[in-house]
């Protein structure tokens, strides 16, 4: 992943303006309480520039009388520390992940700084500045373009941001193995919980055999938190509780998926923990999975993002008004209150913009649901999908999803 990381660095410092500063931040875990932290994950923009998983860690780029200087600064070691957490990352290893030649020491960041600005007269520096919300938390980059604009007034602050966010929707080959791997791994996490569930377990103890083969294939952190919803629980969207009983004639909604090499997977499937789906089920079961074939079917460069929510509904309105359940439109609402799609890449819900239209080498979700609280029925279907050059790839096509596979799975417990 050296070269994939090079070549991002490549392509960003190709926008940089002459006499200007990029810098990027790995972050650092917030404290929990007395003296512990929470786990620590890179920032993604970092990671995505770097290959660097160790916080505290900073990439500058440089770019001065057309060329661009690649320098990280890591934390200098100290022996005693590390005979309590370990090492520290070094120089050569620093290298050989990143590709960068250059690495200097934390403690020599604010000189390199001071000097590039008054002595190198650069003017521009480029930062990291997302936030998602006015009452966001400030990052690391927001609290520097803070500093910076204080301490040297004459630098102007640009974003940098939403530049690395457009590479980042693009998936290269790279990229797209170590999300089969996710894709991969996850299968077989799911097929191990369906596995072993049984009628009067708890949810949690479900999700323990899924949490089982995630860590015993060297998966350290989750895509997400996972979601096993039994019966009403399926109808709350984001339930993370998982600590009900399963019981006789529950649907169980699994919304889960393994972390690799920091990407992503984003699976959703509904099964019944007796076995054999009742025949109110399988009704809504049918109508979430024709929604999704039907979106599968459309997808392909040049399709508006829109559509495939668009289309979600026309088949819910058609499908739910034919029940008697709504008489409106509008009403799909009441039974299915999210979106079909997200991006998905190193963040879960990944950066990308979804007014747009559909391109080669984006991977997006397909999620549809239906949530029929009156009834204790919550089914959601997901599937992870490549837009290719001429339709699309569905990378998660070997879990099982039809209602007869499910069930035939289950047979054999």
């Amino acid at each position: 992943m050296k070269d994939f990381h090079k070549n991002n660095r490549s392509r960003i410092a190709d926008g940089m303006k002459e006499g200007s500063l990029l810098l990027l931040f790995a972050g650092e875990a917030p404290k929990k309480s007395a003296d512990a932290a929470y786990d620590f994950t890179p920032n993604r923009n970092f990671y995505y520039m770097t290959g660097i998983e160790e916080e505290r860690v900073i990439l500058a780029l440089r770019k001065t009388a057309g060329k661009v200087e690649d320098i990280l600064f890591i934390k200098r070691r100290d022996p005693v520390l590390v005979k309590w957490v370990g090492e520290t990352i070094s120089e050569e290893k620093a290298k050989e992940v990143s590709g960068v030649e250059e690495v200097r020491f934390l403690d020599t960041f604010e000189g390199f700084l001071n000097q590039s600005i008054f002595k190198d007269d650069l003017s521009r520096i480029y930062l990291d500045l997302e936030k998602d919300s006015y009452g966001s938390p400030d990052t690391k980059g927001v609290l520097f373009a803070k500093e910076i604009s204080a301490k040297y007034p004459q630098v102007r602050v640009k974003n940098i941001y939403n530049e690395i966010c457009k590479l980042r929707v693009y998936k290269t080959e790279e990229e797209i193995a170590l999300m089969k791997k996710a894709i991969a791994i996850t299968k077989e996490g799911i097929g191990n919980l369906m596995r072993n569930a049984k009628l009067g377990m708890k949810e949690y103890q479900l999700e323990a055999h899924f949490n089982f083969t995630l860590k015993s294939h060297g998966v350290k952190d989750f895509a997400f938190t996972t979601i096993c919803a039994a019966g009403q629980n399926a109808t709350v969207l984001h339930y993370v509780a998982n600590d009900a009983e399963v019981k006789e004639n529950d649907l169980v909604l699994l919304d889960l998926g393994a972390q690799y090499g920091y990407f992503s997977a984003d699976i959703s499937r509904t099964f019944p923990v007796s076995g054999k789906f009742t025949e109110r089920q399988r009704v809504f079961y049918d109508i979430v999975l024709k929604a999704h074939d039907e979106v599968l079917k459309i997808l392909k460069p040049g399709v508006p993002y829109a559509r495939i929510n668009e289309l979600v509904h026309e088949i819910y309105a058609k499908e739910l008004k034919a029940l008697g359940l709504i008489e409106k439109d509008e009403e799909v609402r009441k039974y299915y209150y999210h979106n079909t799609s997200h991006f998905l890449g190193l963040d879960t819900h990944d950066v990308g913009r979804r007014e747009g239209l559909l391109e080669e080498g984006m991977v997006i979700t397909v999620e549809p649901g239906l949530y029929i609280e009156e009834e204790g029925i919550g089914i959601r279907l997901e599937n992870d999908i490549l837009i290719t050059k001429d339709g699309m790839e569905n990378l998660s096509k070997d879990i099982p999803i039809r209602p007869e596979e499910v069930e035939a799975f289950l047979v054999g417990r």
